[in-house]
């Protein structure tokens, strides 16, 4: 099985105890949900290997920590931290509500507009800590759009589209070529480049 047939349900971010438990971040609207997991698919080396579950519990949300036969010490487990953790995509529950949809299911669908029309291809679905965002292909430029119910309105998984109402100026930031250091304006020592969040 490989990554194109699964879905990433999270990773491993840490051991928990010395016993060889780890925690598992679900990337996943209701963690609860996977509560009664038997295995999941650990991304080992570039590998995707079944682990079954001895225990799982979850906590803290988004947080589970769980226990895998023949992973009994802190060492074994300390080689599974930031592999990433994957389910088989037809173990998904199918979504029929045309406002929700799993990231994995619009990559190729054509993104339109609600005043613009026909944009571009969804290439990927960047999942972030602060905004989630969906990678379109725009004249060959990559657009980045958020992912909220603001802007991205509706799914029509029947015809492969995306409606969408992206905020004005949007694809104008996208398409204006960046300035260079020395056309018209000269970086000196005065300049301040700090990146404040």
């Amino acid at each position: 099985m490989t990554k194109d047939d699964c879905y990433q349900l999270g990773h491993i971010t840490k051991t928990h105890g010395v016993s060889g438990e780890l925690v598992l971040f679900l990337d996943v609207d209701n963690a609860a949900e996977y509560a009664d997991l038997e295995s999941v698919l650990l991304e080992v080396k570039g590998e995707l290997i079944p682990y079954f579950i001895e225990s799982i519990a979850i906590v803290k949300g988004s947080r589970a920590i769980i226990a895998f036969e023949d992973v009994d010490t802190i060492e074994q487990a300390e080689r599974l931290i930031n592999c990433g953790a994957f389910l088989p995509l037809d173990e998904l529950e199918p979504i029929t509500d045309e406002t929700r949809f799993y990231f994995h299911e619009i990559v190729g669908y054509q993104v339109v507009d609600a005043e613009a029309g026909e944009l571009g291809i969804v290439q990927g679905v960047y999942a972030m800590n602060a905004q989630d965002l969906i990678m379109m292909d725009y004249h060959g430029k990559e657009v980045l759009i958020p992912i909220n119910s603001d802007i991205v309105l509706t799914v029509d998984r029947t015809n492969q589209k995306l409606n969408v109402a992206l905020p004005n100026g949007l694809l104008e930031i996208y398409m204006e070529d960046n300035a260079k250091p020395g056309e018209g304006e000269q970086v000196n020592g005065d300049h301040d480049d700090t990146d404040e969040d």
